[in-house]
């Protein structure tokens, strides 16, 4: 697992062992951030459930001014730190050890991006994207990551879906917050 591109390019990503922790596949990613590319320098970024921390260290290295990583697992915490000082954007990073759905509750941040990737089979999507809402600055994206026959709805509350795009067994939907 490395870096695509961007000022960490090419910078090998540590992963926490054992099958608790997915990586996204580097095709995915790819098509991920190929879709938000250009709006990313000078934003801020979300990573929630964020296991390595690959997505929001992604986002930091192509300008990104701020990432939150959130996970409640303590290994995964452990090896975003390493992971964030490997690729030269920890001054950019925060890491934070907390419940998802607990850290949404408290928030009073605003992001301009999120990235939610949680454990295939949660079956908390929908609890998950309804608590956005309130932590997305206005016309913030929300991008999904789950398994093919993952059943989102077109909204959820202010997060209406753009589109969804399929990488073999995996799919992305792409939200954004409307107007309030």
């Amino acid at each position: 697992m490395r870096v695509i591109t961007g000022t960490a390019r090419g910078v090998k990503l540590e992963t926490v062992p054992g099958q608790d922790v997915r990586p996204t596949a580097d095709r995915v990613k790819e098509g991920l951030f190929s879709a938000i590319h250009f709006e990313l320098p000078g934003r801020t970024a979300l990573d929630l459930f964020a296991g390595s921390g690959q997505l929001g260290i992604e986002a930091l290295s192509r300008g990104a001014s701020l990432c939150v990583f959130v996970d409640q697992d303590r290994r995964s915490q452990e090896v975003i730190k390493r992971n964030v000082q490997a690729a030269k954007v920890a001054e950019r990073a925060r890491v934070i050890q907390a419940d998802a759905l607990a850290y949404l509750a408290r928030c009073r941040e605003r992001f301009d991006f999120v990235f939610v990737d949680p454990p295939y089979h949660c079956g908390q999507y929908g609890e998950i994207l309804t608590a956005l809402a309130p932590v997305l600055a206005p016309g913030g994206k929300v991008l999904v990551e789950g398994e093919r026959d993952l059943p989102l709805e077109e909204s959820y509350g202010l997060l209406l879906k753009q589109k969804s795009y399929r990488y073999g067994k995996t799919v992305v939907s792409l939200y954004q917050k409307g107007e309030e």
